[in-house]
């Protein structure tokens, strides 16, 4: 399956998904108007008025482990479709969707309702907790005489993977078994080639009046101003055909399995729980309130997110990249969303750090393209991950997640002091360091060569879709290639574990790291830099060419480091013209490219978290008003978006040319990087320095967007110490003041 790209035809021939499926790539299913539910591994995906189409090709359905159970599910009355008024999942676990009657007519001409005289509150729980989701209908009749409605609810389920689903292809390779009804039950079941048994279960709190196939109808008999409920749950689960069990359920916050389904109706009880857990979540975390509304509400909307995309595996929370496509393990998603909000709950970090040491590459294995001390790319435990129809099981497709993974190690250092968890994870930090030396070219550049599987990726930086790399013709670079900023990814990872190892008292080995960081700036700022673009080339391909277009990628080496000021000021200047910077933010790829695209997914959309680390990379050398710029420009953004929800990337169309930003069709909403973004463009803009090994926060040159005059960090923790801090705008700078602090914490204003 290709992370963040689409998967074509050929691919789904490899894959054994149909070899007579003809698909180009624009017919990836749209999720642009999709309602989003999730909670921990559980997700629902339907259009806004609810509905999940039984008789259309779509990409909505309920999910689990990689299989979407449910595929067909759709509410009419007296055989129409309403239309729908509201729908909000703001809640993210639980959806309201309102919807009235067109003028419903009878096969003999006579009006049963008319026209917006119906209404039908629909609500709807999702709980991983019990694998169900809980729904219920309030029909209420509006007009002033009695009406008869029969009331349908249908459903299918075909428990395709989800990269059949993404292929557009409804064929399975095990044995769907016919539906069976009994009473208020309605039950399908799939037995799976990898051994898996599969069920989803409907049960109405009462008998339908009809059942027909797999619709069940309810005659409903509403007074004047009268209503009538349905309530229903729709249950999923997971055993062994074998009958070994295979933990299928759902982690409760204290870490034990729930497993009793609750009673139908119950969304107070449930709305309840949720509650608590956010709050308990939540209460470990850094608080931001700040003198802007809009603000405070785009931050509290990213971390809502956030807890969304929580999932687990081996014991250990991690942020799943996005839904729907990609919410499962991935090495470089999960690692920055955990880099980015390091500065709030540093606690994730350690998880993701742990769980993927645990995945952590041990021999050669070209099918998943496995080596020794590489980090995985996707983990994916559905069906045709088990089966081995595709190679992600896990698969290490990845450039840049290795070196990221190190970066990550020591960041999370530096904000926790916890040499505990490091020692523990040195043998994988290790190894890493050695994948990156065995896997260095003869120019000492980490480079890939593409994919030699069935199923993997040609390119393997972030920019991993097929034509993520074009050279100045558009044609794609040729391999090997190696990538601007997992060189910058590189360099950073030497320079921040030598600094970490220094402290925990190995000077040797951090003396080697700092010598390798400064042959690697000296190699790289002469083979990198084009100086008739002033700007780094995007890669170097095939004989050591520059492939010399204009890219976000080039502001990666500012968050690195990497970049002499005057390469780095030039770079800074290169990246906020107009042919790059929308005024939304910078683009993938400048508009005076050959291979340019406003909606071409990696050359010339807009990415939150690549804006978010280019503007922490202008912050590290003094661009300030550029840093400013693509903050207030993102936040303008996301205060177009539903929900104030910055989505995985957005159409590369300029400000100017449109007063909103453009929607991508494709784009995973909520996605864990993209939620990151904002929060940690906060952190760099008030300049947060950690050293939590000598009980010190440094505090260097704090900057305020011009609509905000205050912000307030509360619960920083800076290792077992925590802060509150006031940053407020003067006539002349930002102030910090500190309002509270653990002993012996020591805070450090370097203005």
């Amino acid at each position: 399956m290709k992370q963040k790209g689409t998967l074509n035809n050929s691919t789904a021939v490899r894959l054994g998904l149909g070899a007579d499926l003809r698909l180009a790539p624009a017919k990836t299913p749209s999720i642009a108007d999709a309602l989003i539910l999730k909670d921990g591994d559980l997700f629902f995906v339907t259009k806004p008025n609810g509905d999940v189409p039984i008789d259309q090709i779509h990409a909505t359905g309920l999910y689990y482990h990689d299989c979407r159970f449910l595929d067909g599910y759709e509410l009419r009355i007296a055989g129409h479709a309403l239309e729908m008024l509201v729908s909000t999942a703001a809640r993210g676990y639980q959806s309201l969707v309102e919807l009235t009657n067109p003028e419903l007519i009878s096969a003999d001409g006579t009006v049963i309702a008319p026209l917006e005289t119906i209404g039908v509150k629909w609500t709807r729980t999702l709980d991983c907790a019990t694998l169900s989701l809980y729904d219920t209908l309030l029909i209420r009749n509006f007009s002033r005489n009695t009406v008869s409605l029969p009331v349908s609810l249908s459903f299918r389920a075909g428990f395709q993977d989800v990269f059949a689903v993404r292929a557009l292809d409804a064929t399975v390779p095990g044995k769907l078994l016919p539906p069976r009804v009994e009473g208020s039950k309605l039950q399908f079941e799939y037995h799976g080639r990898d051994g898996i048994r599969r069920e989803v279960t409907v049960t109405f709190a009462q008998n339908p009046d009809v059942w027909e196939g797999t619709t069940a109808t309810f005659l409903v008999d509403l007074p004047a101003r009268g209503e009538r409920q349905i309530a229903l749950v729709v249950s999923i689960r997971e055993t062994a055909l074998d009958g070994v069990a295979t933990g299928g359920t759902c982690e409760a916050t204290d870490g034990t399995s729930w497993i009793a389904i609750r009673p139908v109706m119950d969304h107070d009880q449930l709305t309840a729980a949720h509650v608590q857990a956010v709050d308990q979540w939540r209460d470990g975390q850094t608080k931001v309130k700040s003198s802007s509304l809009l603000l405070d509400a785009i931050v509290e909307r990213s971390f809502r997110d956030l807890y969304l995309l929580r999932s687990s595996a081996e014991g250990e929370e991690y942020y799943a990249a996005g839904v729907p496509w990609f919410a499962t393990l991935f090495g470089r998603d999960s690692i920055i969303s955990a880099l980015q909000t390091l500065a709030y709950d540093p606690r994730i970090a350690r998880q993701t750090l742990r769980l993927l040491a645990a995945f952590q590459g041990t021999k050669v294995d070209t099918w998943r393209e496995e080596q020794p001390g590489k980090i995985l790319h996707e983990l994916r435990v559905g069906e045709l991950a088990r089966i081995g129809q595709v190679p992600h099981s896990p698969y290490y497709g990845s450039i840049d997640a290795t070196p990221l993974f190190l970066v990550l190690a020591a960041e999370y250092f530096f904000w926790t002091a916890d040499a505990q968890t490091i020692r523990h994870l040195q043998p994988n930090i290790e190894a890493a360091l050695q994948w990156i030396l065995d896997n260095e070219n003869e120019q000492g550049y980490l480079a890939y060569q593409g994919t030699n599987s069935a199923g993997g990726l040609q390119n393997q930086g972030w920019k991993d879709s097929d034509n993520g790399v074009p050279d100045v013709d558009g044609s794609p670079a040729e391999p090997p290639i190696a990538l601007v900023e997992v060189q910058s990814y590189v360099y950073l990872a030497y320079r921040r574990l030598a600094e970490m190892f220094r402290r925990l008292g190995e000077g040797d080995y951090a003396a080697e790291l700092d010598r390798r960081a400064d042959q690697l700036r000296d190699r790289f700022n002469r083979d990198f830099w084009i100086e008739s673009r002033g700007c780094y080339a995007l890669a170097l391909q095939r004989d050591g060419q520059p492939v010399k277009v204009c890219s976000s990628n080039a502001g990666h080496a500012l968050w690195a480091e990497i970049a002499p000021l005057d390469f780095a000021r030039r770079t800074k200047k290169r990246l906020m013209r107009p042919d790059m910077f929308t005024g939304w933010g910078i683009r993938t790829l400048s508009e005076h490219e050959t291979a340019y695209s406003p909606v071409g997914y990696h050359v010339g959309t807009v990415w939150p978290h690549d804006n978010s680390l280019i503007a922490a990379g202008f912050r590290r050398y003094g661009f300030d008003r550029a840093a400013l710029r693509l903050f207030s420009g993102l936040m303008r953004a996301a205060m177009h978006f539903e929900l104030y929800r910055l989505p995985e990337l957005f159409a590369g169309y300029s400000q100017a040319d449109y007063e909103v930003p453009v929607h991508y069709p494709l784009a995973s909403k909520p996605q864990a990087w993209a939620a990151g973004a904002i929060p940690y463009m906060l952190t760099e803009l008030l300049g947060l320095r950690p050293e939590a090994d000598c009980h010190r926060l440094n505090v260097v040159s704090p900057v305020l967007p011009d609509f905000v005059d205050r912000i307030e960090l509360q619960d920083l923790s800076i290792g077992e110490q925590r802060v509150d801090l006031l940053f407020e705008r003067t006539s002349t700078r930002v102030a910090v003041e500190v309002r509270r602090k653990d002993r012996p914490l020591e805070v450090v204003v370097k203005l």
